[in-house]
Parts: structure tokens; C-alpha cells; sequence
């Protein structure tokens, strides 16, 4: 797709984060069944959840365009999701990997608010109401996963430490 004007980016940016999005419906599972503590196990779990409903949001998003989800990688989460399997890998059960996944959560989190705000703000311009409402539907929920997470890192990083 060549990109030609604001409603083409809009599009380019939308396809991004779908495929991010299906990137990490894969990597959450596999998150949750690395992580140690309870309380991010559920964390991961939980998303995994919201996620499901994000990729819904967006494909009602693709229909006020005429163009279908999928098509296009997303090599930035593609990346980061490899840094949180390299953590699972390279680090053993338990608090300091909890640690570590947090952060490597927090790293994709903070992708996909970028990602979200920059098309909210797109559809903003471009006067699409109801695509920006959606938008920033997601928006939010990154914004309130990312705040859990701090929440958690406060307690599991503690915990870490004194390991």
C-alpha cells in the first residue's frame, strides 16, 4: 500500500498495531505461565483478555475503511516480544525473572500507547469520531495495564532484591 496522504497513514498505523496486537495475543500466554507471582500471572492473564477485545476494536475500526486487517508485520513487536522470550529463557523461575518481565511488559506496553495515541490523534484530524472513540477505548486500557504493572514492579522488584 503506498501511503499518499493522512487517511493512508492512518491505515499504515492501524495495520501495525494489528499485527502487534496478534503478536502479543500469542506472547501473553506464554508470559503468564513464565511468571512466578500470582498476582502478575493474573496481570498477564487479564490482558491477555483485554488484548482479544483490542483486535476486535480494530477490526471494527478497519471497517470504516476499505481495507482488511493483516497484510503487514510489525517488526518492532516482533523485537520486543523476542527480548521477553530471551528473559524466559535466560533466567529461572522466580522473582528476578518476574522483575524482568515486567519490564520487557512495560517496554511493549509503551510501543502500543504510542502506536494508539499517534492514530487517535490521526483520526482526530481527519475528523473520524468514531475511529478516534475506539482509539482511545484502547488507549486507555494500555495506559491503565501500564500503571498495573508499576504497581506490581514496586512490590515484585522488592522482592527481587532481597533474593
Amino acid at each position: 500500500m503506498k501511503i499518499e496522504n493522512l487517511k493512508d497513514l492512518l491505515v499504515h498505523e492501524l495495520k501495525d498495531l494489528y499485527s502487534a496486537e496478534t503478536q502479543i495475543l500469542e506472547a501473553l500466554p506464554k508470559m503468564a505461565e513464565a511468571a512466578h507471582s500470582q498476582e502478575l500471572k493474573k496481570a498477564f492473564n487479564d490482558h491477555l483478555e483485554e488484548t482479544k477485545g483490542q483486535k476486535k476494536r480494530l477490526e471494527e475500526i478497519f471497517k470504516h475503511f476499505d481495507y482488511k486487517p493483516g497484510g503487514q508485520k510489525c517488526d518492532a513487536a516482533e523485537g520486543l516480544i523476542e527480548e521477553g522470550e530471551e528473559i524466559i529463557e535466560e533466567l529461572d523461575k522466580g522473582e528476578l525473572r518476574d522483575a524482568a518481565l515486567i519490564g520487557a511488559a512495560q517496554r511493549v506496553e509503551h510501543y502500543e500507547m504510542a502506536g494508539y495515541g499517534t492514530a487517535r490523534t490521526f483520526a482526530e484530524v481527519l475528523g473520524l469520531s468514531e475511529v478516534q472513540r475506539l482509539l482511545q477505548e484502547t488507549l486507555d486500557q494500555e495506559g491503565e495495564a501500564n500503571k498495573l504493572l508499576t504497581e506490581l514492579s514496586q512490590k515484585l522488584n522488592r522482592q527481587a532484591a532481597s533474593v
